[in-house]
């Protein structure tokens, strides 16, 4: 009876040993993206099998890419971030910052080349052109033709019905690099842009909006009937059964490419590398086309072109306008203080 009672004491106290080292092995791995539709899509289809996979608790943290990339300043000591997913610009400055470690274990030769970055240290996950949203239900009532052009931003029928992020978004940025490029100048003479906003297109503009869920208020409440927004946020937006629809402006759209990097640390995650492995799969490609609509990166994912109406597939994706990068983060602080004072008064 002493024997069995001790051999049960015994396997009781294993019991506690290993249910002790399985909870001091349950981790927190902390990504750092996006918020609203595409948090929603990343905690339905990637975070669950994630946890499970490897048994760790994911802590998503939800802003847009220069909140990110301010976080990662701010723990450069000592960084809790373990994946980062942010636009291409905020991207390449992590990347000169030294925020981003090499990935391992990608499928290279299935990831188009436009997806890559120098030296491995990220990846894109998603083409997104950056456009113009429009109400459809509003321009159909008031007689209005869609909008074709960059410069419909400047019709005085529009004052106080648009809506453009700002410049530490990286669609006001385009907003701003593209009125540049129209008017003689660009990346590297941005003037022309900065006389443009502030002349003629700053008079229609309702509020400069960085957040993906008041932008989708403002028109619903119908305060806003145009926008600048990505073909991914439009997409969400629609498949709603909201009446928006996206157009790729006559001038050029200019690509953004959503990025993810393993957060350099003195001991990268491997789980860093998985998690950035399963974004980039066909399957989870296909996802992302379908209830983001992104254009995929990878060339095995299979997209049904009624589903990808919006995203830059194909045709549309070969005759996107790419921002040069360096120039931009090079004026970019300088840029920021001044729309602030010139534009976003």
């Amino acid at each position: 009876m002493l024997s069995h009672l001790r051999t049960a004491m015994l396997a009781g106290i294993a019991m506690i040993g290993v249910t002790a080292t399985a909870s001091a092995q349950q981790k927190t791995f902390y990504v750092a993206g996006y918020g609203g539709s595409f948090e929603q899509t990343m905690r339905k289809e990637i975070i669950p099998a994630f946890e499970k996979k490897h048994g760790v608790k994911v802590e998503y943290v939800a802003g847009n890419s220069t909140d990110t990339l301010a976080k990662l300043q701010a723990q450069k000591a000592n960084q809790q971030i373990d994946v980062a997913i942010v636009d291409d610009g905020p991207m390449y400055q992590a990347i000169q910052l030294g925020f981003c470690a090499p990935i391992q274990g990608l499928p290279a030769a299935d990831i188009y080349d436009a997806a890559k970055y120098k030296d491995n240290k990220a990846i894109g996950i998603g083409l997104v052109g950056t456009g113009l949203m429009y109400n459809t239900k509003v321009f159909q009532e008031k007689g209005w033709a869609a909008p074709t052009s960059w410069n419909d931003l400047k019709d005085p029928k529009f004052k106080k019905l648009l809506v453009i992020p700002p410049i530490n978004n990286t669609y006001g940025l385009h907003t701003l690099l593209m009125f540049a490029r129209m008017n003689g100048g660009g990346e590297k003479n941005i003037e022309p842009g900065f006389k443009v906003m502030k002349e003629q297109v700053n008079p229609n503009v309702l509020v400069y909006e960085p957040s993906p869920g008041k932008m989708t208020e403002l028109f619903q409440s119908n305060q806003a009937v145009l926008a600048v927004w990505g073909t991914g946020r439009v997409f969400s937006f629609a498949v709603t059964g909201f009446p928006v629809d996206f157009v790729y402006p006559k001038e050029g759209t200019v690509t953004l490419l959503a990025s993810a990097c393993p957060v350099a640390k003195a001991s990268v995650s491997p789980m860093a590398h998985d998690f950035i492995a399963m974004m980039v799969e066909p399957r989870l490609q296909e996802i992302f086309a379908k209830e983001y609509g992104y254009g995929p990166v990878n060339k095995k994912a299979q997209v049904d072109p009624a589903v990808a109406r919006m995203a830059p597939v194909g045709e549309r994706a070969s005759k996107l306008l790419v921002a040069d990068w360096d120039t931009i983060n090079e004026q970019r602080d300088t840029w920021t203080k001044r729309w602030n004072r010139e534009v976003e008064r």
